[in-house]
């Protein structure tokens, strides 16, 4: 059989752990851009201990922060969304993307907390280091969701026990509420999950699953998006029952098609995955308006420092960089440049600042977003280096190690570089 494990409301959640006052009122976790990065003073950063696309690398704390400091800006404006509701905000209609200022009209006694995302990351690494101790095998799908495989571990007859002590024993040791759905494949697991919260455990034995299914709308199911919603609605199919009878229609749409219809009936058969290695490395922000080209370029020069601390935490040497930007009215430009060269922070500076200089083609408009990506890692490839430039390449890269040595040790402030101040 097959687990999903997903903690309830878990950003609120986390921040009810030591402190009883938060119990039993309306709560939500707000957030907004992390546009610290930017600021010319120094602050204390994190490197997250969780792994996986799904998590950002380096985290900011906003601990201590009270509402004012954190959601009003200087004119009085409250920003920021909702990333976490509590059932008791829920409610009264405060729902995740919801506005801050949209959910304290629908609530004008939430309590909206700032972000503390070391806590969020420090607590789904010391769940998953709980889980390994449980289950034989556990697939982390996101920084609070967990599918675990028992096959073989524990019989069919005590699955229903063993979650519930699962359950019983996250709460005693870590305080978070966890639902948990079971069922022979992992989809149908994550499904009945959504039918346990909160706080609860569902079990689909495998002789279930059809009547499980049946009047369930295709929309509740993982992995049915706004496209696939729309094409199945075009013919009819409207519930996960409608889909068990048309295996022909998918199977005929290919591997994709298949892939749903088996998932659905939960004959796919599919097991824990095991995470692959990072194929990119990126960082971004999105900001208000700006249309100072010398501050672009200082942001820039920020983003780069900060993505070469990651570079050197992963031992990567990436060979392909990627800027993209967004101007105020939406409109997009990027662009891209493939080096064989050794890595170094100055090398990637000079690359991104010669790439904005290319394809910032709207002079006169204000940006509002910077997005840097590295990727195609030498490494992995076996690319050889461009020898032209390997003598330079060498002296910029052990400079750059040398630098990341010293920030791993006080922090990614600690050495910033003329251009940034």
């Amino acid at each position: 059989m097959m687990l999903h494990l997903d903690l309830d409301c878990f950003f609120a959640a986390a921040h009810r752990i030591d402190a009883p006052e938060l119990h039993g009122i309306p709560i939500a976790v707000g957030g907004r851009s992390n546009l610290s990065i930017f600021d010319r003073k120094k602050e204390r950063r994190y490197l997250s201990a969780v792994n996986g696309a799904f998590t950002s690398s380096i985290l900011s704390s906003n601990e201590g922060k009270s509402f004012e400091e954190y959601f009003v800006d200087p004119d009085g404006r409250v920003r920021g969304i909702i990333t976490t509701a509590s059932y008791e905000a829920r409610a009264y209609g405060v729902k995740t993307a919801m506005s801050v200022a949209e959910a304290l009209r629908h609530c004008p006694h939430l309590t909206v907390i700032p972000p503390d995302y070391p806590l969020y990351h420090k607590l789904s690494h010391q769940l998953r280091v709980m889980l390994e101790r449980e289950i034989p095998s556990i697939e982390q799908f996101s920084i609070d969701e967990f599918f675990g495989d028992v096959s073989g571990w524990i019989a069919d007859h005590e699955i229903e026990a063993f979650a519930l002590a699962l359950k019983n024993k996250v709460y005693k040791e870590m305080k978070l509420p966890i639902s948990i759905g079971v069922s022979g494949s992992k989809w149908i697991a994550k499904l009945a999950t959504g039918f346990a919260k909160p706080d609860g455990i569902k079990v689909v034995y495998p002789g279930e699953v059809d009547h499980f299914i049946k009047d369930i709308p295709i929309e509740k199911f993982p992995g049915i998006g706004r496209g696939y919603q729309e094409r199945l609605a075009g013919r009819g199919i409207r519930t996960l029952g409608d889909i068990k009878g048309r295996e022909a229609l998918f199977y005929s749409w290919g591997k994709p098609g298949k892939q749903l219809y088996d998932r659905v009936c939960g004959i796919d058969e599919e097991g824990i995955s095991v995470a692959h290695a990072k194929k990119s490395i990126g960082i971004g922000r999105t900001f208000d308006p700006e249309s100072n080209r010398d501050e672009i370029r200082r942001r820039i020069t920020i983003l780069c420092r900060h993505l070469a601390f990651l570079v050197h935490k992963g031992g990567h040497v990436p060979t392909t960089y990627a800027l993209k930007i967004r101007y105020e009215y939406r409109s997009k430009s990027k662009g891209f440049i493939n080096a064989n060269r050794l890595f170094s922070e100055q090398y990637c500076k000079e690359v991104m600042l010669e790439l904005f200089n290319k394809i910032d083609t709207h002079t006169n408009h204000a940006l509002i977003q910077l997005n840097l990506t590295l990727s195609n890692f030498a490494e992995e490839k076996g690319v050889t280096m461009d020898l032209f430039h390997y003598g330079e390449d060498q002296k910029a890269s052990s400079l750059t190690e040398s630098m990341q040595k010293l920030r791993e040790k006080f922090g990614i402030d600690i050495i910033k570089s003329g251009g940034e101040l």
